[in-house]
């Protein structure tokens, strides 16, 4: 058995910035199914937001306002306070570790619009900001080697809990196969989102639930699952993201008729509006049959920006289109459409990052959770460009701190090893023995198909139903699969199903969630539902497993400065 402190699960911004911060005072375990800077925080591209006022004047308050209106009042405004009032020191601290932002003529860190900002706030290092981020934050964590032991390729399978308290993981080594126990006083997930569980998506292939559907299985719930963001410019076909920096740095979005439809959904902030406002007014255009060519695109026009404009603020979008679909930004529109970006749901924790049991705010006891995978709430309904770089830095440090208050009081608990091996060991053992005739390639595609038509940027009873029918059929599938791998080295075969396991039984959540709120509020629109309704649905949703299937219960959103109130923009 491995034994550590503390055992982080996630190594991108949230998972190391906890390190960072436990590894002054304890022996840290950080676990990764991929290289952490591999991690997806490096896809992020346009920036981090925070109140520094280097280009109009700016405040905490203003940044807080515009999140809570962002995120259609569902936000838990106290959490949202904090959050928003740490945003400048985490800039000025991640410049110190060696960050290196993009600068003003005059020196300071330069700053950008986004979609739903009021200001200027978003601090970027050109279209790169996540990766510049992450291999700072990876350089710090290397420095600290001596305290923190990072298990790269390495895979979670399960949380041990017992007594009301979480005792480590059950994890699996990818090279070799072989499955071990790490016992800690105290875990953190930092495990990110579940976007593939969608057909189109700028998530990469590590984001399939895992972290979500170990807690979900260890009897904890999980929060505002229906709210799931499509960001307006994916790759048509493929999802690769397009940053918003380009609308920040003044694109425009056309349709097939060359119009800047903008004006009609958000005419105050056209291209700057928030996501979600942006992807519906996109999806509706090629629903009314005006994409472009006919097809489900709509075009992203840089050229007037000029070639020197996007060679410094956007050269990796330039690059990403060059490469994948041989279109130069500078000369020609780029093409693109809604794909599935973020998770505004997850793991509910406090404020703290103290993972929850129940509405009532009931902790369990060494658990943390921080970054995409946690839902604090500080998005609400819908999250702001740029809010969720600083999600992963300000509650990766805050769990760090958590943890470490936790952890420094308390001794190991008592785990039976062989038992908790013998469970993971039979799940495995059990894929291995099927010999069905189902292909779990294709059971993968039918599900993101049916996510991407029935639960994705517009949603209705009727098409909801139908997907929870489809998927309650594919997991009756799954369970008929075939191996053709054997083998336990390197096997990615087997890892691959088992995730395949989890994003069926998150895309389940998703959709019974979505079907439960008869409303319309930030990234979840029901055409049956089309307005907001405060009065029946101005709460979180918290849905829970139990022998009779899902459940959902309502959990009271925090409002303390801003009542909701019309969000138009």
């Amino acid at each position: 058995m491995i034994q550590h402190d503390v055992v982080i699960v996630g190594a991108g911004l949230a998972g190391m910035r906890c390190a960072l911060e436990v590894c002054k005072d304890m022996d840290v375990g950080v676990l990764t199914k991929v290289y952490p800077s591999r991690s997806h925080s490096g896809a992020a591209q346009g920036g981090i937001a925070a109140s520094l006022g280097n280009v109009e004047s700016d405040s905490w308050e203003e940044h807080m306002y515009d999140t809570i209106k962002g995120g259609d009042f569902l936000n838990d405004q106290d959490a949202v306070e904090e959050y928003v009032k740490a945003a400048p020191n985490v800039i000025y601290e991640l410049e110190h570790m060696g960050c290196i932002f993009s600068r003003t003529a005059d020196g300071k860190i330069a700053q950008r619009s986004f979609g739903g900002h009021s200001k200027p706030r978003a601090c970027f290092s050109a279209d790169r900001t996540g990766h510049a981020i992450l291999h700072a934050l990876h350089e710090q964590l290397m420095k600290n080697s001596k305290s923190v032991k990072i298990y790269n390729e390495w895979y979670m399978h399960s949380l041990i809990v017992e007594d009301g308290r979480c005792n480590g993981v059950v994890v699996s080594n990818i090279q070799t196969g072989e499955v071990e126990v790490i016992q800690a006083k105290a875990v953190v997930f930092a495990t990110g989102g579940y976007g593939r569980v969608y057909n189109i998506t700028s998530n990469a292939f590590a984001g399939t639930a895992d972290g979500g559907m170990a807690a979900f299985e260890a009897g904890i719930p999980l929060e505002d699952t229906e709210f799931v963001q499509f960001h307006p410019s994916g790759l048509y076909r493929q999802g690769i993201l397009f940053s918003e920096a380009a609308r920040g740095e003044g694109g425009y979005l056309l349709n097939g008729k060359g119009e800047r439809f903008m004006e009609k959904y958000a005419p105050s902030r056209m291209e700057l509006a928030p996501r979600d406002i942006v992807a519906r007014a996109e999806q509706s255009e090629i629903n009314a049959g005006r994409g472009v060519d006919g097809k489900d695109i709509i075009h992203l026009d840089l050229r007037h920006l000029g070639k020197d404009r996007i060679m410094e603020r956007l050269p990796q979008i330039r690059q990403l289109g060059i490469d994948f679909i041989g279109v130069d930004c500078i000369t020609d529109c780029l093409p693109i459409q809604p794909t599935a970006h973020y998770s505004m749901g997850g793991i509910p924790t406090d404020k703290y990052s103290h993972v929850i049991l129940d509405e009532q705010g009931t902790r369990l006891n060494g658990f943390f959770a921080a970054g995409e995978c946690a839902c604090v709430s500080v998005h609400g309904g819908n999250r702001l460009g740029t809010n969720s770089l600083l999600d992963a830095v300000v509650f990766g440090e805050r769990a760090g701190k958590s943890v470490l208050d936790y952890a420094l009081n308390i001794d190991y608990a008592d785990v039976n090893e062989g038992q908790e091996k013998a469970r993971v060991l039979k799940k495995i053992e059990d894929v291995f023995q099927r010999d069905g005739s189902e292909c779990y390639e294709d059971i993968r595609n039918e599900m993101k198909k049916i996510m991407m038509s029935h639960c994705g940027v517009f949603r209705d009873e009727e098409k909801l139903k139908v997907c929870i029918d489809t998927l309650k059929d594919l997991q009756e599938r799954y369970k008929k699969g075939k191996v053709t791998d054997k083998g336990k080295l390197f096997n990615t075969e087997i890892y691959e199903i088992i995730e395949l396991g989890n994003m069926l039984s998150m895309a389940q959540v998703i959709a019974f969630a979505a079907l439960h709120r008869q409303e319309s509020r930030g990234g979840h629109f029901r055409t049956d539902f089309p307005k907001r309704d405060d009065e029946k649905f101005l709460h979180h949703s918290m849905v829970y497993g139990s022998p009779d299937g899902m459940i959902v219960k309502k959990k009271p959103v925090v409002i303390t400065k801003h009542q909701p109130a019309e969000r138009t923009y």
